[in-house]
């Protein structure tokens, strides 16, 4: 079950998000991860350091919202390299977000652990 040990990763680098979960995040990421977002108004995003300051953010309420990933498809480029595009929804008591994202993960051989390279984020 390839596509699903992805889809389980990114819920799980997802996850690490909402938490505020910078270690299991740095875990799951490339050290030279690169991503176009929002945040980033168009400009290519290099490396930790510019995610890092979102999770050292003081929340000024926890958050107690979902997110759920739909209409998952999963791609593999042979046996070390994966692309995995969704749209994401975070629902919390006052408001619904739609993102559509598209991340790619690499690994060195088949016995190596996936990490994440690559993630294009866009709102709706």
């Amino acid at each position: 079950m390839a596509e699903q040990e992805i889809i389980d990763l990114t819920k799980k680098l997802l996850d690490s998000i909402v938490r505020k979960d910078f270690k299991e995040y740095e875990e799951i990421c490339a050290k030279d991860l690169t991503s176009f977002e929002p945040e980033g108004q168009g400009h290519l995003i290099k490396g930790l350091p510019f995610h890092k300051f979102y999770f050292d953010l003081e929340s000024s309420s926890p958050y107690n919202g979902k997110q759920h990933i739909f209409s998952p498809v999963v791609r593999f480029i042979g046996e070390t390299g994966a692309v995995i595009a969704y749209n994401r929804v975070i629902q919390t008591p006052d408001s619904v977000s739609v993102t559509e994202e598209t991340r790619v993960y690499e690994r060195k051989d088949k016995s190596s652990p996936w990490k994440h390279v690559h993630f294009h984020r866009s709102n709706v």
